[in-house]
């Protein structure tokens, strides 16, 4: 399922929505905490982002894997397969991240939405689930970022 869209692979395809995803998400979902003034403009976006998001980078790394092994069965060179092991090892980071932004953003929205019955709670508690928000989203930029870099120069940097 992961491995080929059309006789392309799959993860090529793939990863470029969870580089326009994962940076909407942690952008939107830190402006959805910081800025309360905007939460009713903002919810649906990142209520929305917060359930692909997370899919649309497990379908990433998923079909990553896939193409790891087909490098893997054609005999590419050790120094190769290190580098896209290292480039793995961020992408797997990269979804970890994702899940925790997604659950974090989606419990910010219950909370501040109104609509769930849940007990008056303090305002500190929302100010530090944004805090959460916002050190996850640094996050999630950084490692998309290094997941993007390392698998780039696995292919452009003539190595394959």
């Amino acid at each position: 399922m992961f491995k080929e869209i059309n006789g392309l692979p799959g993860h090529i395809l793939v990863i470029h929505a969870a580089v326009v995803f994962v940076p909407l998400l942690a952008l939107l979902a830190s402006a959805y905490g910081l800025v309360p003034r905007w939460r009713p403009r903002l919810g649906w976006a990142v209520a929305i982002l917060a359930v692909v998001t997370p899919v649309i980078t497990w379908v990433a790394t998923e079909s990553g894997e896939a193409f790891e092994e087909f490098l893997k069965g054609k005999g590419y060179p050790p120094e190769l397969l290190a580098k896209i092991e290292e480039h793995s090892g961020y992408g797997d980071r990269t979804l970890w991240v994702t899940l925790g932004l997604a659950a974090a953003a989606l419990l910010l929205l219950a909370l501040t939405s109104g609509r769930v019955r849940a007990p008056r709670l303090p305002s500190w508690v929302t100010w530090l689930l944004t805090g959460v928000i916002v050190v996850l989203s640094g996050f999630a930029l950084v490692y998309v970022y290094l997941t993007g870099d390392t698998g780039a120069a696995s292919v452009w940097g003539n190595t394959l």
